[in-house]
């Protein structure tokens, strides 16, 4: 493992120690939303293989991230990019056995090579009602990963970091909740556009971790 990994993964675990809390418009306009069901997401980063990175930065161009896109017949959030995770289950342990599980059923990764390095303050999404915890996690032995449940999710995959810290690839989208408009941060990476809970997560992380670079969040990316 390089010398930047290790220093990515000591960010990660620095960021999981002292927290950090998430600006939201969505947050603010929705303070009550904490009654939401719980769910978890890991948020999982490691070193890219055989995926070349066409982008440098703030981060090392192996330093990579899982994440998948759900079938666009599932009732929420259909066919969107997303974090492996689900709703905890009354048979986890804890939030992040949820995340692990999930992210095992969804993809097929092996918990055995994944260390969870802590959890971060839960998010609101009230369009589906759930209070979701990011867990982190450093993926010490990457194994092959794929969707598991194509009624569930179509496709998995990494994305370089440096790629989606990229200024090219970055933007906000526009949507409407509750009468009002929206806007929150987007990627468009190879096509996929990453938007909504999981741009959320990602930015607010890549901005609290020190990794991010000027970026035009007056772009409108459209999903």
């Amino acid at each position: 493992m390089t010398a930047p990994l290790r220093s990515a993964r000591a960010d990660l675990e620095d960021l999981c120690a002292r927290g950090m809390t998430w600006n939201t418009a969505m947050r603010r306009a929705f303070p009550d939303a904490t009654a939401g069901r719980p769910a978890a997401v890991l948020v999982l980063f490691g070193e890219l293989d055989d995926i070349p990175a066409r982008a440098h930065g703030a981060v090392s161009a192996d330093l990579d991230v899982l994440l998948l896109r759900r079938a666009a017949t599932l009732g929420s959030h259909p066919g969107q990019i997303a974090f492996p995770g689900g709703r905890v289950e009354e048979s986890d342990d804890d939030i992040v056995a949820a995340a692990l599980r999930e992210a095992r059923e969804e993809t097929g990764v092996d918990p055995a090579g994944i260390e969870p390095l802590g959890t971060l303050e839960p998010l609101p999404v009230p369009v589906s009602n759930h209070l979701v915890t990011p867990v982190p996690a450093w993926w010490t032995r990457p194994s092959e990963v794929a969707a598991v449940d194509h009624a569930e999710s179509v496709d998995v995959f990494r994305v370089p970091v440096a790629d989606l810290l990229d200024p090219a690839h970055r933007g906000a989208t526009e949507h409407r909740f509750g009468g009002a408009l929206y806007r929150s941060p987007a990627f468009e990476v190879e096509g996929r556009v990453i938007w909504g809970f999981t741009a959320i997560v990602l930015s607010g992380m890549f901005s609290e971790l020190g990794w991010s670079v000027d970026w035009d969040d007056r772009r409108i990316i459209v999903p």
